[in-house]
């Protein structure tokens, strides 16, 4: 690592920010170095807007990883070596918005009746029944689990925030029945190595083989069970700021937009179209 790079390292360090968005932001920087074979102490806004341009249309990257490279490289430029970032020229993309894949109820319990591993089924049922991100219930402890208060407690989730959710009585009968069985003593689900926590990679191939196994067509993935909680709650008339709590989200806004993943049956709302008589023409054929 260079030494440019290695104080960019330090002062992401001492923000606190997390290892793995520093891995993100080291190498975007090396890889926009390495294009231009300077080091970016010696290029500025011009070749900034070059690489991001390069980015988009030569490398084809989708908005979100060009959004990832323009805040690595603002954080470099305006942190690391103290420069002005002009805004008017070096600018975002403008994100598309797409509405992730949902499951119903029954496609859920589809998924889990497939899923014939007690320890894998309790992993997935423990993501559903409590909203929780794929490395969230990774790092899950035994005493992370609160029966007395029935709430499971996740600490240090994104933005390194802890947070409490729900325990269901069905998904602590299932998490009592796997540590009878299994008899783990530090992670609730460890991993193959002793004191190791199951790793974030091994959850998505459980979800993935139930999925296929159960007949599931939808390009769902694990994460969408989470997404399935918060939909599946606001169906039950749930509100939406406790559903924001459930899921640590920092923004109302954020949970807002599982209002649009309701199914429309249940939201007892007839189209207008209903009102003119139109279809009476056709009845009859």
């Amino acid at each position: 690592m260079t030494e440019l790079r290695q104080r960019m390292k330090i002062d992401m360090e001492l923000r606190g920010y997390s290892a793995k968005t520093i891995k993100y932001y080291i190498d975007n920087v090396a890889l926009f170095a390495k294009h231009f074979n300077k080091s970016p102490e010696f290029l500025g806004e011009e070749e900034i807007r070059q690489y991001l341009h390069y980015c988009i249309t030569q490398k084809q990257l989708c908005e979100g990883t060009v959004n990832t490279i323009h805040s690595s490289l603002k954080f470099l430029y305006t942190k690391t070596l103290a420069r002005t970032w002009n805004v008017d020229k070096l600018v975002r993309m403008k994100e598309g918005r797409k509405l992730p894949v949902i499951l119903s109820q029954s496609e859920v319990k589809d998924i889990f009746d497939a899923t014939d591993n007690l320890k894998h089924k309790a992993m997935l049922m423990t993501i559903y029944a409590s909203g929780l991100r794929v490395s969230e219930a990774s790092n899950l402890t035994l005493s992370d689990i609160d029966s007395r208060n029935m709430q499971i407690i996740i600490r240090q989730g994104k933005g390194k925030k802890d947070r409490y959710s729900i325990l269901s009585d069905d998904n602590l009968l299932i998490l009592r029945h796997y540590w009878k069985k299994y008899r783990p003593n530090d992670f609730l689900f460890s991993g193959r190595f002793p004191g190791k926590p199951v790793s974030v990679r091994t959850i998505q191939k459980v979800f993935e083989a139930s999925r296929i196994k159960a007949g599931i067509k939808k390009a769902a993935s694990v994460h969408t069970l989470r997404h399935c909680f918060a939909t599946h709650l606001l169906e039950d008339d749930n509100d939406l700021c406790s559903i924001q709590r459930l899921m640590g989200h920092s923004s109302i806004e954020t949970t807002t937009r599982y209002l649009h993943l309701r199914r429309v049956d249940l939201l007892k709302i007839k189209s207008p179209l209903e009102n003119l008589g139109v279809s009476k023409e056709f009845q009859n054929d």
